[in-house]
C-alpha cells in the first residue's frame, strides 16, 4: 500500500477512524398557510417526530395569502408550502401560487394545495391552469397519507436542486474550458469539478480542492498546502494556506495521501489525489456523506478521480507553458537592460505598472494580461545601438540622441513577423512607445488616438520608471517632481484620459517600486 510506484488511479481505504459521525443541523422549512389556528397545531402534531434523511423539519405559519407573500421573501429556501385556498378572499391561496411562481421565480418549493370546500375550488381546473404539485381535501389528509405526501414532495424538492447544481457544475466547467489560457482558470475548473461532483454523488456542499506544491512522500510542507476551490463551509478558506485554517484531522489526511500517492477513503471522507507533475500535487477533499456511498458510488469517484486526474495534469501543464513563456519574454527583455546595473528590474517594473494602468483604463483582463506580457520587450531594439551611447554617463547630446532613436523600428522589424498575439503586441510597443500624444515624438511623430493603446499605457509607464529611479547621469526625482512633471505634459507627451486616471492612483503605482525596490538593483 505504501509502495511508491502506485497507478494514481487506484483507491484505498484508510485504517478506520474513531470519527464520529456529524450530525446535520439542517432542516427542511416546511410553510403552513392556513385562516384555522386548529389547521396549524393539527399539522404540526402529526408531523413532530417527522425526518427525511437525518433532517427535520421547521415549520413556518402564515395565516393570510398577504402574509404568506410578504413571509416567503424572508424565506426564499422554505421546500414545501401546504396551502389553503379559501382564506381571506375565496382565491388567496391560488393568489399565493401565481406570486411564487411569476413574481418570485420560484420553481423549485413544492406547493400543495389543501381544501375544506372542494366544490368551490374543482380539483382538475386548478391542477389545470395553476403551477402546483398536488391537491388535497383536508378530510383525506390522515397521518400516514400527510407523511407520505411530505415525503414524496420533499424528494421532487431534493432531487429539483441536485439538478440545478449539476446543470451550475456543468456551466463552470464549460466556461473553464473555453478558457483554459485565461487567469483563474484553473481554480474555475476546481470549482465547477467540486460542484458537479457533489451533485452527481448527492453530497453536502462542504468540499474542497488543494494545491500543493513541492511535496514529496519522505517530506510533508503543510504550509503549502494551498486551497485553489471551495464550496460550503470552505468556501471563503479560497487562496489561504491550509496549515493556517484547517482542522489538525484533515491535514493529517492530506498529508497521508501525499505520502501514500494514492486516494483515500476515510469512514467519513474521501481524500483524492492527483500528481500534476514538476513537484506539484492536486488533493480533493470530500466530506460529510461518504460513509453513506453506494460499491456504485463508489467506483463513479474511482473513474471521476482518474478522469480527473489526467485534466488536471493538463491544465497544469497549460499553466506550466504559459509561467515558462513569461519567463522567456521578461529574461529577453532584460537582456537589452542588465547590462547596466540600474536598469535590473526595469522591464517588470514597467510590465506591472503598465498591467494596472490598462485595468486602471477599463481594458480587459485579456488585454491587461497581453500587456504586461509584451511590455518587457518594447527596448529590444536597442540591442542595435552603440554600447558608446546607450551607456553614456552624461546626458546625451542631439546628435548622440539621434543614433537612439532608431532603436524604435529595429525592435518593431525584430518583432512583427510573427502571428503570436504577445509578439504582434510586443512589435507595436516598441514601435510607437516613443510617440507623444502632440505627435512630436518618434519614429513616424504620429499623435492622439493614432497611437495604439497598448503603446501609449507602456510610454507611460516607462517614462514614470526611468524618473523615479537613478540613472548613471542622474539620481532618482522625488515623487511630487514626477507628478508636477506628469501634469505639465498632460495633452502634450501623454494622452489626458490616461494621464488623469494614472494621477487619481498614482499611490498604488509607487507599490510596484517597492516591489522590485532600487536597492535591489545589484
Amino acid at each position: 500500500m505504501h509502495s511508491e510506484n502506485i497507478p494514481d488511479e487506484e483507491l484505498f481505504f484508510a485504517d478506520e477512524l474513531s470519527v464520529p459521525r456529524k450530525a446535520d443541523n439542517r432542516t427542511w422549512k416546511i410553510m403552513i398557510v392556513d385562516d384555522e389556528e386548529e389547521i396549524h397545531q393539527v399539522t404540526r402534531m402529526a408531523l413532530q417526530d417527522f425526518t427525511f434523511e437525518n433532517r427535520n423539519l421547521t415549520f413556518i405559519n402564515a395565516y393570510s395569502g398577504s402574509e404568506a407573500r410578504r413571509v416567503l421573501q424572508d424565506h426564499p429556501d422554505v421546500a414545501l408550502i401546504l396551502l389553503d385556498v379559501i382564506m381571506e378572499t375565496d382565491h388567496a391561496g391560488l393568489d399565493v401560487v401565481r406570486h411564487v411562481r411569476e413574481v418570485m421565480g420560484n420553481s423549485f418549493v413544492r406547493i400543495i394545495l389543501r381544501t375544506g370546500r372542494p366544490g368551490q375550488t374543482p380539483e382538475k381546473k386548478v391542477i389545470t391552469e395553476y403551477d402546483i404539485n398536488d391537491y388535497k381535501e383536508k378530510t383525506e389528509l390522515t397521518v400516514q397519507k400527510l407523511t407520505t405526501t411530505i415525503i414524496t414532495a420533499l424528494r421532487s424538492y431534493r432531487d429539483l436542486h441536485i439538478i440545478d447544481r449539476n446543470r451550475q457544475g456543468l456551466l463552470k466547467i464549460i466556461a473553464a474550458s473555453a478558457q483554459l489560457f485565461e487567469i483563474q482558470s484553473l481554480k474555475q475548473f476546481a470549482n465547477g469539478v467540486l460542484t458537479q461532483l457533489l451533485s452527481i454523488l448527492n453530497f453536502n456542499e462542504s468540499s474542497l480542492y488543494l494545491h500543493a506544491a513541492g511535496l514529496t512522500s519522505s517530506e510533508s510542507h503543510e504550509d503549502e498546502f494551498i486551497i485553489m476551490a471551495a464550496t460550503g463551509i470552505y468556501e471563503s478558506l479560497v487562496d489561504r494556506c491550509a496549515t493556517h485554517v484547517m482542522a489538525e484531522e484533515i491535514k493529517e489526511r492530506l498529508a497521508k495521501a501525499v505520502m501514500t500517492q494514492t486516494s483515500l477513503f476515510f469512514p467519513d471522507a474521501f481524500v483524492g489525489y492527483f500528481p500534476a507533475g514538476s513537484g506539484r500535487t492536486g488533493l480533493l477533499y470530500l466530506s460529510d456523506g461518504v460513509e453513506q456511498m453506494s460499491d456504485m458510488d463508489r467506483e463513479l469517484l474511482r473513474l471521476f478521480s482518474s478522469n480527473v486526474s489526467i485534466a488536471f495534469k493538463n491544465l497544469d501543464l497549460n499553466s506550466e507553458i504559459i509561467e515558462t513563456q513569461k519567463e522567456v519574454i521578461i529574461t529577453l527583455g532584460e537582456i537589452v537592460e542588465t547590462r547596466s546595473h540600474e536598469l535590473v528590474h526595469h522591464v517588470k517594473r514597467v510590465a506591472e505598472v503598465s498591467y494596472l494602468l490598462a485595468i486602471k483604463a477599463g481594458l480587459s483582463e485579456e488585454e491587461a494580461e497581453i500587456i504586461r506580457l509584451a511590455s518587457p520587450m518594447h527596448d529590444v531594439g536597442k540591442v542595435g545601438v552603440p554600447d558608446s551611447i546607450l551607456f553614456s554617463s552624461e546626458r546625451l547630446n542631439s546628435e548622440e540622441f539621434s543614433q537612439i532613436k532608431p532603436h524604435a523600428v529595429i525592435g518593431y522589424k525584430i518583432l512583427k513577423n510573427s502571428r503570436r498575439t504577445i509578439m504582434e503586441a510586443a512589435a507595436t510597443i516598441a514601435h510607437q512607445h516613443h510617440e507623444r500624444w502632440d505627435g512630436k515624438g518618434y519614429p513616424h511623430g504620429i499623435s492622439g488616438e493614432n497611437i495604439h493603446i497598448y503603446a501609449r499605457i507602456v510610454g507611460m509607464a516607462d517614462v514614470f520608471d526611468a524618473l523615479s529611479h537613478r540613472r548613471v547621469y542622474k539620481e532618482p526625482w522625488k515623487s511630487e517632481d514626477v507628478v508636477a512633471c506628469f501634469r505639465n505634459e498632460r495633452g502634450a507627451h501623454f494622452d489626458p484620459r490616461l494621464l488623469d486616471i494614472f494621477l487619481a492612483n498614482f499611490d498604488e503605482f509607487q507599490v510596484v517600486n517597492l516591489k522590485y525596490p532600487v536597492q535591489e538593483e545589484k
